[in-house]
């Protein structure tokens, strides 16, 4: 694995842990003695891996939690959450979601909770190294363990993963959360946010990413925000929210009755 090269390198404070030298070796990172300036870098410490930028006004590092989000959501259910209605996630089966836009994994994880099973496509190197860091920690907590082994993680292309996922184990469902700008947010979304772009940038075609999606599930659910176009034409139905919206586009195989 080798990073992007917007990311300077990794940090660790003395004394630097076999952990943070092992992570710099996979990333390709050189191992930094001390933080430099206006710089994007990993730091590595008690809380796992993570990313910061060191320039003035910066917000701290960003990293895959799950444990706090688990803790947060403690007691969620589908009613709660539109992401999983829109996916046709039911209680009386599970199932096979890809997440084909990752990001930091939060509904990802949500998901899984809920008893889905997910595969998690995640485009940046760095990004996936976030999440890789995040579920192997989550592996080490007995209530979070379950969960996590319900989630996988793929980096690359999701046009070139989902064929090839499809193939593996058949899809139910998949899930897009495309890049897109976000005015007047606050607190950690906004961290979150502007660490992705920096790394990720938006999304260049997620329509196309609906057409595959479509050629391989029988659903594919897409968060977009609430006033926004959608992206492919008019889809079957909508969850809305105060600021964001579902939209569901049900493929016309023989299945999709039972699917809407």
């Amino acid at each position: 694995m080798a990073v992007t090269k917007s990311i300077f390198g990794l940090f660790a404070a003395p004394p630097m842990p076999l952990e943070a030298q092992r992570w710099a070796e996979r990333l390709g990172l050189p191992l930094l003695e001390r933080l430099p300036q206006n710089e994007l870098v990993f730091v590595y410490d008690q809380g796992g891996l993570g990313l910061l930028s060191t320039a003035p006004g910066a917000p701290g590092a960003v990293r895959v939690d799950f444990a706090a989000l688990h803790y947060r959501r403690k007691g969620g259910s589908l009613r709660k959450e539109a992401a999983a209605r829109a996916l046709g996630l039911r209680g009386d089966r599970a199932l096979n979601v890809v997440d084909a836009t990752a990001g930091l994994g939060t509904d990802a994880f949500m998901l899984a909770s809920l008893g889905a099973s997910v595969r998690l496509i995640e485009r940046s190197e760095a990004v996936a190294a976030l999440l890789e860091d995040g579920l192997a920690r989550a592996a080490q907590d007995p209530e979070l363990a379950p969960i996590v082994e319900r989630m996988a993680l793929y980096c690359g292309d999701a046009l070139a993963w989902l064929p090839r996922l499809a193939q593996m184990q058949a899809i139910d469902a998949v899930y897009l959360d495309p890049m897109y700008p976000e005015a007047g947010t606050k607190g950690q979304v906004k961290k979150e946010m502007q660490i992705l772009r920096a790394l990720i940038g938006h999304d260049n075609d997620p329509s196309a990413l609906l057409a595959e999606g479509l050629k391989v599930a029988p659903r594919v659910a897409v968060k977009r925000p609430r006033k926004a176009p959608s992206l492919g034409g008019r889809p079957s139905h909508s969850l809305e929210g105060r600021s964001t919206r579902f939209d569901v586009y049900v493929s016309a195989g023989p299945d999709t009755a039972s699917q809407a």
